[in-house]
């Protein structure tokens, strides 16, 4: 099922030492931080909760942590399983506590390095029922640190615990994340913070299921009936137009895109209108467009086999769009948000668009074509425009798969991000920092803007001189051209929206990248 719910956080404001849990048979481990040496330390230090535990179980962290070379660095977890006693009228300490001690470095305890930590913790207790922990808890920590400690904490947790959706019919069964137990001194505003932390992860699984979601079941029509499913089960609206009503729209990038597949494209809108209302004192509408890519095969400009493998995920923009809308609206966030979601398979076949056509767009404007593979800033160009033109947003912000060259340029930890409002860049990069989700700023260099220039054309949607470089600026150029005056912004995640193998918080696969960053530019706008 697409929207699956991650496993539960709880919090609980007993100390780690009286927490009548530890003796009750519901939990299964107990993790406590430690962290590296400092100055003058020799071996790993012990962080609150961890001096207690070792004295509860009887046994020595410093000397587990150098015979198992644990040096406290955020993400290392160490499983300590402490036999019961069988036929022994000995009670040991530890006999009627749980059975398993883990050890987690925290390093210096940044929301990263604990969102590591969490990351760890549910790796390391994949299958177990219940864990209690004390991570994230430091003596004189403000209320407002600790919540965000439990918040990343609680992020880093849930987002390891995500295992892909599977078809197979012989897979073995599915090893479930634990339950979390957080033992928090101030329940009220690290509850908020557990909670934001929890929608923001969930947000994340939409994304990373959908793009997960292979594409012989993931045709555009499907996109949208998921959306149209979400979207309802949350109280918002949605529209959907098929291809009678993009035709008498003039869309004709998207109808360009879709026209050689046996799939018809789509494009749908998700709105979420706070209980304040639409427009008013201190409201924003914020526009997200996400390219909907839901197979790409180059078109006639056809990709090699190699490249087409991981395509199923090119709709990770619009699955991030979607994401982003339904937990906006879940955590009450005081602005309007509209996703808007431009759904096309770029198959070939005899109603294929050529390289060398020239297609009217959204609102009249004419692009000759160069490459078919570079169909995702013509989908999203007919969605800005049209966006630009109907819904008058205060802010668009448009996240895509878009471009190899982002991918080359900044590698698999950050998405490019251009901008023609540079406190709206500013926004969105802080909130890449904050969230763990990191953003680059990267410039419109207009002296680039010849590559997107034509002879027989408004505009050529890829550069006709190879030696201008810059394929991901050019890009974010061409795509500017559609969006009036608006403050506009522009994600390309081609990069970061896939990993090769899990690592931190980041799973294997489709990485569901940019809903944590935008959910967190929504909470923060003013």
């Amino acid at each position: 099922m697409i929207g699956r719910t991650p496993p539960a956080v709880v919090l609980d404001g007993a100390a780690l030492a009286g927490s009548p849990l530890l003796t009750d048979g519901t939990v299964d481990a107990v993790a406590v931080p430690v962290a590296p040496a400092g100055p003058g330390d020799e071996g790993v230090q012990p962080r609150p909760g961890s001096a207690q535990a070792a004295a509860r179980y009887g046994v020595d962290l410093a000397e587990i942590a150098e015979r198992v070379h644990l040096t406290g660095a955020a993400g290392e977890a160490y499983v300590l399983q402490l036999p019961r006693p069988v036929g022994s009228a000995v009670v040991l300490p530890w006999s009627d506590l749980p059975p398993r001690l883990v050890l987690v470095g925290v390093g210096d305890g940044t929301p990263g390095d604990l969102r590591r930590a969490g990351a760890a913790l549910a790796r390391a207790t994949r299958g177990l029922g219940r864990v209690v922990t004390t991570l994230g808890a430091h003596r004189g920590q403000s209320a407002s640190d600790q919540a965000t400690a439990a918040r990343a904490l609680t992020e880093g947790f849930l987002l390891a615990a995500y295992t892909p959706p599977t078809a197979a019919t012989k897979s073995s069964p599915e090893t479930p994340p634990a339950e979390l137990v957080l033992l928090e001194r101030d329940g009220g505003r690290a509850g908020a913070a557990v909670e934001a932390g929890r929608v923001a992860a969930q947000a994340t699984w939409l994304a990373r299921d959908l793009a997960t979601t292979p594409s012989s079941t993931k045709n555009p029509a499907w996109m949208a009936d998921q959306a149209v499913r979400l979207a309802t089960a949350a109280g918002l609206d949605v529209d959907v137009r098929g291809p009678r009503e993009l035709e008498a729209g003039g869309f004709g990038g998207i109808l360009a895109v879709g026209a050689g597949s046996a799939s018809p494209p789509r494009l749908v809108t998700v709105t979420y209108t706070p209980s304040t209302g639409g427009r008013g004192a201190g409201v924003r509408h914020v526009v997200l467009v996400g390219k909907g890519i839901t197979y790409d095969t180059g078109g006639l400009s056809i990709k090699p086999r190699e490249a087409m493998v991981p395509m199923k995920t090119d709709m990770t923009g619009a699955a991030v769009a979607l994401a982003t809308v339904l937990g906006a609206a879940q955590a009450g966030v005081g602005h309007q948000v509209t996703a808007v979601l431009p759904l096309a398979e770029n198959h070939f076949g005899g109603a294929s668009y050529r390289p060398g056509d020239v297609l009217r767009l959204f609102g009249g404007t004419t692009v000759e074509i160069a490459n078919t593979d570079a169909e995702g800033r013509l989908v999203l160009a007919d969605a800005l425009a049209w966006a630009d033109a109907t819904l008058d947003p205060d802010v668009v912000i448009d996240v895509a798969t878009l471009t190899g060259a982002a991918t080359l340029g900044l590698g698999k930890q950050h998405a490019a991000l251009y901008g023609t409002d540079d406190d709206l860049v500013a926004a969105l990069a802080d909130a890449g920092e904050r969230s763990g989700e990191l953003a680059w700023h990267m410039p419109l260099v207009d002296e680039y803007e010849e590559a997107v220039r034509s002879d027989v054309a408004d505009l050529r949607h890829v550069p006709s001189d190879k030696h201008i470089g810059g394929g991901s600026i050019t890009a974010a150029l061409f795509l500017r051209h559609f969006v009036g005056q608006r403050r506009w912004a522009h994600l390309d995640i081609a990069g970061p929206a896939r990993a090769t193998a899990d690592r931190h918080e980041v799973t294997e696969g489709a990485t569901g990248f940019g809903a944590r960053l935008l959910l967190q530019y929504l909470t923060d706008l003013t």
